[in-house]
């Protein structure tokens, strides 16, 4: 046989095993991956999806004696392909069979997230979304609390209205005592929820034993004063050889709710922290490092992936994004086809997914953060869904002209405003703090 006949009959045998129509793909029976892909040189996009199936699930490039019907069985098979321009969107499906179900997420993520990242058939990959039966959904807990669970605690569950936020700035250096102050001052001022930033953990300027002491303290303070009930989130993000003990010295402490930066610990410290029964208060999770994975538009790990998947391991809050704010909203002019992954329309399916049924799974409070103010509070609900969302502002209320009380009783004003239908600008003539925030920031970040 000659070198190209060779190839082609290698070139017939791959698609044979590696493809299928979508009438052949059981939904129930398979785990969806969608992927982009731009493939390289004279490959095309099916090519680029076949070596996709063939890496992530029986893993070889070439026919070997070894392969028998058992194994073809377990086969990824690509059953949509759509091409745009010079790349593509490909659909693999992997037989539930292929997937060790009491793995859990870590399995899942070395099949349909694995070696596919460095294949020299792709100039760039990008994992936009996964499509999980019942069955393996059922394998989990997902969030004990839930959007209508931290509802109940801080009091919004009969009246829903999106819950405000802060975050404890400047985010590392301010000592227990200083941290309790700003958390009095934004409670008092009408902030639902305080949050550590993603780099405070347990310093020596700010251990954990002490500033849960002192916030919780100063929070119950505000519980007397106005009857309102306010969460705060401790980080509690460590290895594991510290995290336990971060987490038993929070609750101890009195702390109501508790923070992780998920990429950072792994998903199973976030699963083990959710299905633990002794932690019985909610779990903020943060995604800072998630960038690295999902910014660039045409390679890596789009966010709506991470987040169904902290989900799925039982985060109750977890940071989406802004519509408007300071930090970018990536792959903006995607194809059509794409729109759904795509820019703040991306953000927005997203955070629709997270407040919608999922086979019994409890829902998870989509958080918007970042170069949040007053004067972007009605875009951003708008584009991002309400009331089921929380916006957090740090400098957005710390930094306003009076002070953390004047901030965050100007964000309270502006949130009032949107859910009335009435303009920021016309509801600031009779509220003198958010009037004062316009004032100082204007429109920035629009």
């Amino acid at each position: 046989m000659t070198k190209e006949k060779r190839e082609w009959f290698e070139e017939e045998y791959w698609v044979k095993i590696f493809t299928a129509t979508p009438e052949e793909i059981d939904p129930e029976r398979y785990i969806i991956a969608t992927y982009s892909v731009r493939p390289r040189g004279k490959m095309d996009v099916l090519g680029a999806g076949i070596n996709i199936a063939a890496e992530e699930s029986i893993g070889t490039w070439t026919k070997v004696a070894t392969i028998t019907d058992n194994v073809l069985k377990l086969a990824a098979k690509v059953f949509k392909t759509e091409k745009f321009d010079d790349s593509g969107l490909v659909k693999v499906a992997y037989p539930l069979d292929l997937f060790d179900l009491e793995a859990g997420i870590s399995h899942l993520l070395s099949m349909v997230a694995g070696n596919l990242f460095g294949m020299g058939a792709c100039e760039g990959v990008r994992l936009l979304d996964i499509e999980l039966p019942k069955e393996y959904v059922s394998m989990f807990k997902g969030p004990k609390f839930g959007i209508e669970g931290v509802r109940k605690l801080i009091g919004t569950d009969r009246e829903p209205r999106p819950h405000l936020g802060t975050i404890i700035k400047p985010k590392v250096g301010l000592s227990p005592k200083e941290t309790a102050k700003v958390a009095y001052e934004a409670a008092i001022g009408g902030v639902d929820f305080i949050k550590d930033d993603e780099t405070l953990t347990n310093q020596k300027f700010n251990p954990i034993e002490d500033r849960v002491s002192c916030v919780m303290e100063a929070l119950d303070r505000v519980k007397e004063e106005t009857g309102r009930t306010v969460l705060y989130a401790v980080d509690i993000t460590a290895d594991m050889n510290r995290i336990w003990k971060n987490v038993e010295t929070a609750l101890d402490n009195g702390a109501n709710c508790i923070m992780v930066d998920f990429l950072c610990v792994g998903y199973p410290v976030l699963r083990m922290l959710a299905e633990d029964p002794s932690v019985k208060v909610p779990i903020h999770v943060h995604r800072c490092m998630h960038a690295a994975m999902t910014r660039k538009a045409d390679h890596g790990i789009h966010m709506l992936v991470l987040a169904k998947l902290v989900r799925l391991a039982g985060g109750d809050q977890l940071h989406t994004g802004t519509a408007k704010g300071k930090m970018e909203k990536p792959g903006a002019g995607a194809p059509k086809v794409l729109e759904n992954y795509s820019g703040v329309k991306g953000i927005r399916f997203m955070n629709d997914f997270l407040r919608s049924k999922w086979y019994g799974i409890r829902t998870t409070m989509p958080v918007a953060s970042g170069g949040v103010h007053p004067a972007i509070v009605a875009p951003n609900l708008e584009a991002l869904g309400y009331p089921d969302i929380q916006l957090n502002a740090g400098g957005g209320i710390h930094g306003h002209p009076r002070g953390t009380r004047a901030g965050a009783m100007a964000m309270r004003q502006a949130i009032e405003a949107f859910m009335k239908g009435i303009p920021v600008e016309e509801y600031a003539k009779e509220h003198k703090e958010l009037m004062e925030a316009l004032e100082h920031w204007g429109y920035k970040f629009m």
